[in-house]
């Protein structure tokens, strides 16, 4: 993992898009590509760029499971990272619990990769 100054954590946040990614995977543990484009209604391609600069980062981490692909917040993150994350979810807490609720109405996982992934 690279190095995570603040400088740096900040400006791999600091676009829109990366920071609700970031705090919707943080929020619900582990979600894949198809997961993320349908919460936040955005194009795969936009969705897995921002995701890998996300990686490059060093926030989050990638597992592949068939043909799926899930992040997760890097576990090795530093507290004052996770409190960093806790504190912006805290402050986007209307926005998450809308994104949530779109991840909710997709069903459970099975559901999910049947109808979207």
């Amino acid at each position: 993992m690279l190095s995570l100054e603040p400088a740096r954590l900040f400006k791999c946040l600091g676009d829109e898009t990366r920071l609700l990614l970031t705090l919707l995977i943080y929020r619900e543990g582990e979600l894949c590509v198809c997961e993320l484009t349908h919460a936040l209604d955005e194009s795969q391609p936009k969705v897995s760029r921002h995701l890998a600069q996300l990686r490059t980062c060093g926030v989050l981490i990638d597992r592949r499971e068939g043909q799926w692909v899930y992040y997760g917040v890097m576990p090795t993150l530093p507290d004052w990272i996770l409190a960093t994350l806790e504190a912006a979810a805290d402050g986007e807490t209307a926005r998450l619990e809308a994104l949530q609720a779109r991840l909710a109405a997709m069903g459970g996982r099975p559901e999910r990769r049947a109808a979207l992934c």
